[in-house]
């Protein structure tokens, strides 16, 4: 592969943070959904669904960029906590954490990558826009109204 004027290793390494963080998300968020109970069960287990295969698609995409690189994807999964705290509060309180843990590797790969590689660039910056508004949910559902 052409020299692009960044660091492949670094960058490899930060996609493996990522997909490693993707795949913690498909675990978290399927077993948040198998925790759900009340009123609002059905439609909040469909969004953890949601959240589920989309960080799967996300752990996928950053894989095959890795091995554009030359790189050799993770094994590994991200830190998977197991609080035994299942109120819907607490699930979403920690579903922030993880978003926001996914933001800042992704923001970290911008700067790797910024102005020295357009499709990573892009790559960074959609999927930083995309962790933000998930923030934005996950904030907008915990306020009380």
């Amino acid at each position: 592969m052409a020299n692009t004027g960044i660091d492949n290793n670094a960058v490899v390494k930060v996609l493996n943070k990522i997909l490693e963080t993707e795949l913690a998300g498909v675990v978290r968020y399927t077993h948040y959904a198998l925790m759900v109970f009340g009123y609002n069960r059905i439609p909040i287990v469909s969004w953890l669904h949601g959240q589920a295969t989309e960080s799967l698609s996300h752990a996928n995409e950053a894989g095959e960029l890795i091995t554009h690189l030359d790189g050799h994807p993770s094994l590994g999964i991200g830190s998977l906590l197991e609080t035994h705290r299942h109120d819907i509060g607490d699930i979403l309180r920690e579903s922030l954490d993880h978003e926001a843990l996914a933001l800042s590797a992704y923001n970290e790969l911008l700067e790797l990558v910024n102005g020295r590689h357009v499709m990573l660039e892009e790559y960074a910056r959609r999927m930083i826009a995309k962790e933000e508004m998930h923030l934005g949910d996950v904030r907008k559902m915990l306020k009380k109204a």
